[in-house]
């Protein structure tokens, strides 16, 4: 999931970036959220130095702080690679700097028409997705499913186990950072996953790269976010050894 942050310390208009991203990215249906809205760049700062995140962030340039948009960019810059960011800012004689400072921004965009704001936005938002979803394939593998008409992206790594769900023919999706439900059967899972996955029971489809510990006597796996699969007497051993 792509998650979206957004920096202006003007509170109407962060409020009104607000409100136009999440209703474009709901009637996209794109795989992402707005993960923080704040005027204080710290707290983005504080947020991606702990979290393992790829984002999109939209930055005004004077935030009125001892840390500008552009000093801000750099920070995330280190945490975040790979991330988009956007400039919003009335200062448009202030472009240049952002490619003196080498932050690689994939837009910057002038206050100056509601109209013309909006559809850059849209654009920066659309680009992002599509750039995000073509460095998901190339990069690392990743589990998808179609949801109510979305594409949602699983990255293999960041899941903890599949398991069939209470609601008939349904599989839910435990993953570090959400969970899911989609109609499948566990056999169709298993064979679109590779050696790291295995099937501990038959109920459970455990990522073994994130078992944190595995109890031989209650034959629970325990997952490193706290969460617990069962394991079967049948792939207790197995499941130990491998």
């Amino acid at each position: 999931m792509l998650k979206i942050f957004i920096c202006e310390d003007n509170d109407k208009q962060r409020e009104r970036f607000t409100k136009f991203i999440e209703d474009f990215i709901v009637i996209e249906n794109f795989d992402m959220k707005i993960a923080l809205v704040t005027k204080n760049p710290e707290d983005i700062i504080k947020y991606v130095s702990k979290n393992d995140i790829s984002g999109l962030y939209f930055l005004d340039i004077d935030l009125r702080h001892d840390i500008n948009g552009i000093k801000l960019a750099l920070k995330i810059r280190k945490y975040d690679p790979r991330g988009f960011i956007v400039f919003i800012t009335t200062h448009g004689e202030m472009a240049p700097l952002t490619f003196k400072y080498k932050v690689e921004a994939m837009d910057y965009i002038v206050k100056d028409s509601d109209e013309n704001l909006k559809d850059n936005i849209r654009k920066c938002i659309i680009d992002a997705n599509t750039k995000y979803s073509g460095t998901l394939n190339k990069l690392q593998k990743n589990f998808s499913i179609k949801i109510n008409g979305r594409i949602v992206n699983v990255e293999f790594r960041k899941i903890l186990f599949f398991e069939t769900s209470s609601k008939v023919h349904k599989i839910a999706l435990h993953a570090t950072d959400r969970q899911v439900e989609f109609y499948a059967k566990m056999k169709d899972i298993e064979d679109k996953l590779d050696g790291r996955f295995f099937r501990c029971h038959r109920s459970y489809l455990v990522n073994k790269d994130n078992i944190k510990e595995i109890d031989s006597k209650e034959k629970l796996a325990y997952m490193v976010n706290g969460e617990k699969c069962l394991i079967s007497v049948r792939t207790l051993k197995k499941l130990v050894n491998n």
